[in-house]
C-alpha cells in the first residue's frame, strides 16, 4: 500500500525472509505510529499477556487510520482479550492428551503431527498458540530421534504434518534434513506443511524451500492459513504461483472470525481469490474456544447460514468444508 512507508525495508521483494522477520513490529506504540492510530486503542494488559508480533510485509496491506481493518483486527491486542467467559480455556482441544512424546501428536488415524517449533512470524490473537506449549518442542537431536522412532514403529501412519508454531520459521537446511529422514520411513506417503509464512512474508518461498519439498519421495503438500482476501497482495500471489508452478499442491484453511470475515462478501471474495491463484479452499474452521479469543466467536448458526448463501453464488470447488474440532473426536466435525 503506497500510503504506508516501510523505511527499514525499501525493497521488500528482494529482502531476505530472515531480515523481514527480524524487523517485525513488536511495540504497540510503533504499530500505532505506522498505522496513524491512537495508541489508546491497544490494551496494555492484553499486549503483556500475549506479545505483539507483526511483520512489516503484513502491516503494509493494512489501511492506515482504520482501527477496524480486518487484517489489523487479527493482530492488535484488545481489551476484549481480558474477558474469561465460560467454555474458553488455554487448551480447548486438549492437545496435551494427544501427545505421544514431546513434539509429537497423534490425534487422527493415519496421520501424526510434529510440533517442529514454537515460533511464529506473527501473533494472531485468536490462536491457541498463545497458550499451548503442552506437547513441548524438540530441542535436542535425541528428541527428533525419539519422534522418528515412534512414527517408524506405527505402520498405520501414512502422513506426517509439520506444524508448530510455524515450521517455516526454521531454516531450509534443517527442514530438508527432517524431510529426508521421514522419507526413509517406508510406510509414509505424504508430508504436509501447515504454515502462515508465505502469506505473512512471501519472501519465505525460496528456491531451497521448493527444492526440498520436491526433492523427496514423499508428496509435499502446503496448507496455508488465509482469513481475508486483503492478505493476498501481488507479492503473496507471486509466492503462491512459485509453489503451484513447481507442482506443490497448495490448500488454504481459514478461521471464521467476527469482525474479519463473517460476511458473504468477505468470504466469497476470499475463496474466489484463492481459486484464481490456484489454491483450493480446504477448511473454514469454527473458532476454537481459546482463552482470550471469545470476541472473535461467530455463532454456529450464522456460520451455517453463510455457507448456505455461498453455495448459491460460488462453484462447489470454491467452498471449503465448514468444520469444528472436538477434543477426543476421530475427525473434524462437519457443520454444514
Amino acid at each position: 500500500m503506497a500510503s504506508l512507508s516501510l523505511q527499514s525495508d525499501k525493497n521488500d521483494r528482494h529482502a531476505s525472509w530472515r531480515a523481514v522477520m527480524a524487523e517485525a513490529i513488536r511495540e504497540p506504540a510503533e504499530l500505532c505510529r505506522l498505522l496513524e492510530l491512537d495508541p489508546s486503542l491497544i490494551d496494555r494488559q492484553a499486549a503483556v499477556n500475549f506479545s505483539l508480533l507483526v511483520p512489516r510485509t503484513f502491516l503494509s496491506r493494512m489501511q492506515p487510520g482504520e482501527p477496524k481493518d480486518p487484517l489489523l483486527v487479527q493482530v492488535m491486542p484488545s481489551a476484549a482479550e481480558n474477558a474469561s467467559p465460560p467454555g474458553f480455556r488455554a487448551d480447548p482441544l486438549c492437545e496435551a492428551d494427544a501427545a505421544v512424546c514431546p513434539g509429537l501428536l497423534w490425534k487422527y488415524q493415519g496421520r501424526s503431527l510434529i510440533v517442529a517449533t514454537g515460533r511464529c512470524a506473527v501473533h494472531c490473537r485468536y490462536c491457541f498458540g498463545r497458550h499451548f506449549r503442552c506437547a513441548g518442542v524438540p530441542q535436542e537431536p535425541a528428541d527428533q530421534d525419539r519422534i522418528l522412532g515412534k512414527i517408524a514403529a506405527e505402520h498405520s501412519i501414512h502422513e506426517v504434518i509439520l506444524s508448530g508454531g510455524d515450521p517455516l520459521t526454521l531454516p531450509d537446511r534443517q527442514l530438508a534434513g527432517l524431510a529426508g529422514r521421514l522419507a526413509e520411513i517406508p510406510h509414509l506417503r505424504r508430508l504436509r506443511l501447515h504454515t502462515r509464512l508465505p502469506v505473512m512474508i512471501p519472501q519465505r518461498v525460496t528456491d531451497s524451500l521448493i527444492s526440498w519439498l520436491r526433492g523427496t519421495r514423499l508428496v509435499g503438500v502446503v496448507v496455508l492459513q488465509i482469513n481475508h482476501a486483503a492478505e493476498i497482495d501481488t507479492e503473496v500471489a507471486a509466492a503462491l504461483a512459485r509453489l503451484v508452478d513447481a507442482g506443490v499442491p497448495v490448500l488454504s484453511q481459514s478461521v471464521l472470525l467476527r469482525g474479519v470475515n463473517d460476511s458473504v462478501a468477505a468470504l466469497s471474495e476470499l475463496f474466489e481469490r484463492l481459486v484464481d491463484h490456484r489454491v483450493i479452499p480446504y477448511y473454514l474452521h469454527q473458532l476454537d474456544g481459546v482463552s482470550g479469543a471469545s470476541h472473535f466467536l461467530v455463532d454456529r448458526a450464522r456460520g451455517v447460514a453463510l455457507i448456505e448463501q455461498l453455495r448459491g453464488i460460488l462453484p462447489g470447488y470454491a467452498i471449503p468444508r465448514y468444520v469444528r474440532e472436538t477434543p477426543g473426536s476421530a475427525s473434524k466435525q462437519a457443520l454444514a
